[in-house]
């Protein structure tokens, strides 16, 4: 792997921090975006008992719950303004929303971007490996294949690795993007619910999560 590395010369080093930066990406929101952690099952309808019955420790359930999940912080956001009118709290519901899918987001783009420019990264590696092929030719002309094969080695080193890198980090940014939308929208139903509940139109025996 070594001698590998060095075949395919300096290039080969921002290609490999971009496989290294984007393993890193991969292991973090593999754990971050679990459902689990996101949507947790059943949580609107713990909620909702919890809640519904005030108490002096309503704010501090409020606080729990933000701290709790992404989906907490949407729900409390809304229990926050049950008190006001249908549209207010759609809309503080849907601020929040708007922050926490952001937050969800979080380094995709930095992903995206190693898996547009480690093939880039290649390709000039393979365009630095021919011309140093074509000076080997201009000095000392095609007789001797042991001069032109450094140059030959990185352009396809450099290349492989590249595209190595890159497909696998696509693979996983079209994955998360998907998983995202999947729990943003996840998300939405269930604030639908609470704001259904609170304003009268469901009884909360009927605002379980979506199985």
């Amino acid at each position: 792997m070594l001698e590998i590395v060095r075949a395919g010369g300096w290039l080969m080093v921002p290609i490999l921090l971009c496989s290294v930066i984007a393993m890193a990406i991969v292991l973090e929101r593999l754990w971050s975006l679990r459902r689990s952690r996101v949507v947790p099952r059943g949580l609107l309808l713990t909620v909702w008992e919890q809640v519904r019955g005030g108490g002096p420790d309503a704010d501090m359930q409020l606080q729990r719950l933000r701290a709790r999940s992404p989906l907490g912080r949407v729900l409390a956001a809304g229990l926050a303004a049950q008190d006001r009118s249908r549209e207010v709290m759609k809309e503080t519901i849907e601020e929040t929303g708007r922050r926490v899918a952001y937050e969800l987001e979080r380094f995709l783009n930095t992903l995206g971007t190693i898996a547009m420019i480690t093939p880039l990264l290649g390709l000039l590696g393979t365009v630095v490996g021919m011309i140093e092929v074509f000076t080997v030719i201009t000095d000392v002309g095609v007789g001797s294949p042991r001069d032109l094969a450094g140059g030959i080695s990185q352009a396809l080193v450099t290349t492989a690795a590249g595209i190595g890198v890159a497909i696998p980090t696509l693979i996983f940014h079209r994955y998360f993007r998907g998983r995202v939308d999947e729990l943003v929208l996840e998300m939405e139903m269930e604030a639908v619910k609470l704001v259904e509940v609170i304003h009268g139109e469901r009884s909360a025996s009927g605002a379980g999560p979506v199985t």
